[in-house]
Order: structure tokens, then sequence, then C-alpha cells
């Protein structure tokens, strides 16, 4: 599937505590009738009741016409407000805009056994693969990874021998032992959603493995800004100007405090709020957002960056 745009108006039909910081979201469409078709492990874009733009999974395994949607929103309120907003403004009867369904992180096709590996509130991505395999009969493990089993949503239907589950309160703080599931790579897919720490861990463990059999799904994003970064300008194409930016800045920032305007959101590549289009030169993309397509005239201005000079425009 390509990237939807945030155009189908749904209503929230119904909500439900899952952890004390997790609620779920069931989202129809305002008109009725069907919502697009969606794999397991696919997203939305979902435009907040704050004007946020944030991607969420869907709850559910894949569904050819999908009466509603299902996503759970973890409410982080040291973030920028997105899920914050969903928690405090988006009740029964609200209406809210999403995108149609996209995914990088699908089940791919195949009788090997699969690993599943969720962090925290990665299992909501994690959930429907799962069902999507037990209906093939393709065997899998599952290992759920939380701090605290209070704080863990869909504990109550996880409880069967193909699913461990491991929260570090209660054993001292020791993480889970990945490596036994990882050792091996000769007949198994691995599938893993879920924080950067986990998702650095992973990688870590299956450098031996075929790259085809390794499948990771990350909403956190990257920044703009890092040791290797290096200065470049980028040539505003309406008027002509010239914006040098840093290695210790980003190209959103830049153009905003040379009055440019460009609408943004995530500051972390995952959104697409802030995507300009690529008219010369050779950008590099950071984001998770761009389908490969896109990526020859199209930038994502608060992560990416270039070499050397690039001309860009509205897009």
């Amino acid at each position: 599937m390509t990237r939807g745009e945030t155009d189908i108006p749904v209503v929230v039909t119904g909500r439900r505590r899952l952890a004390p910081t997790i609620d779920e979201f069931t989202l129809a469409a305002a008109h009725g009738g069907a919502l697009p078709a969606f794999e397991a492990g696919a997203h939305i874009d979902v435009e907040t009741p704050g004007g946020h733009r944030r991607s969420y999974s869907l709850c559910a395994p894949t569904a050819a016409r999908p009466r509603a949607y299902t996503i759970a929103v973890d409410r982080r309120a040291d973030g920028e407000g997105g899920s914050v907003s969903m928690h405090d403004r988006a009740a029964t009867g609200s209406p809210v805009r999403i995108s149609s369904p996209s995914t990088g992180f699908d089940l791919h096709p195949t009788t090997r056994r699969a690993v599943l590996i969720a962090g925290g509130v990665g299992i909501t991505a994690v959930r429907g693969m799962r069902r999507d395999l037990q209906e093939a009969g393709v065997a899998s493990t599952l290992v759920y990874l939380v701090r605290d089993r209070s704080a863990a949503a869909y504990l109550d239907e996880l409880n069967a021998p193909d699913v461990v589950v491991h929260a570090t309160r209660e054993h001292d703080g020791r993480r889970f032992d990945l490596w036994p599931l990882l050792a091996d790579p000769t007949d198994s897919e691995v599938y893993c959603c879920g924080p950067a720490p986990l998702m650095r861990t992973v990688r870590a463990m299956t450098m031996h493995w075929r790259p085809a059999r390794l499948h990771f799904e990350d909403f956190v994003g990257v920044s703009a800004v890092d040791p290797f970064a290096q200065p470049f300008t980028a040539v505003w194409q309406p008027t002509g100007e010239r914006v040098s930016v840093g290695s210790d800045h980003s190209l959103l920032d830049r153009l905003t405090e040379n009055g440019i305007a460009v609408p943004s959101s995530c500051r972390s590549g995952t959104c697409g709020t802030c995507r300009v289009r690529l008219i010369s030169g050779t950008a590099q993309h950071r984001d998770i957002v761009l389908e490969n397509h896109e990526r020859s005239d199209r930038l994502i201005t608060c992560v990416s960056r270039a070499e050397r000079e690039i001309c860009i425009g509205p897009a």
C-alpha cells in the first residue's frame, strides 16, 4: 500500500481503558460504510483534536472491508501533545480525520516460524500479526517486554503457551535474554516493534541473519542532528533565498528562523507534515514517512539533510 493522505473523516465510536496510560479507540467512517482494507501490522496517521499528526498501529488482523479501525494510544505527558490531545479530548462521538492504512511492517508469506518481539505499546502492531499467523497455521513465539504488568496493554488475552511476558520489575530490573531465540537464524522470521533501545538490541543480536528475514517498526523517529552531520545550504525556490543549515541545526528550524513557514508537527520524521518539494540536489533522507518513489522529489525537513546544496519549494 502507498501512504495515504489524511482525508478520511471518522468518528470515535468506542473507547476503553487498557492500562493506566493506554486507551483503545474505535474509529468508524463518519458517513457509514466500510473503511479501506488493511493488513496486520499496518498503521494510520491520525490528526488529533489538538491538530497534531501521529501514526498509530491498527490493533487487529488483516481485514478486507473493515467496519472500523482500532488503535491504542499511550498518553505521553512528556511528548509533543498528540497523545495527550487524544486522551483528553477524543470522546465517543468526537470527529477525527485519518489517512488510509499503510505499512512497511507487513507479514511476509512463509511457512517459517515467526518470532514476534513487542516492547511496551509496540504490542499494538504485533497483536494482529499473531492472529494472522494463527489463522494461517504458522508457528510463532511472542515475546512481550514490559516494565510492569499493570501497565501492559492486552495482557488478558495473551495467556498462552506461545507467549512469553517479561516484566522487568518482577525480575529485579533484569532484561529478558533474547539470545536463545535469535542465536539460530536458519528457520525463522523476526518481527520487532518497540522503543529505540529494544530495536538496537535486536539489530545487534541479528547481525548474522539474512536482512530479508528481519522486520522492524519504529515510530520514535530520528534526529536531524548527530556528531556526523555536515552543514549544507538550502535554496528556497519561490524567493531564491539561500538558507545555511549548520551541523547543529535542522533544516526545518533554519527555514523557520528565516521566515519561511513550513507546517510541522512531530519533529522526528514520523508524520510527514513538514514535507517540501525537492527540486534539485542530493538529499540525505532520515525519515520513516516517504515511500521509495517519493524520495526523488520530496524531503522531510525536520530530520533530513543534504549534500552541499539543494533547491526546495512548497510541496
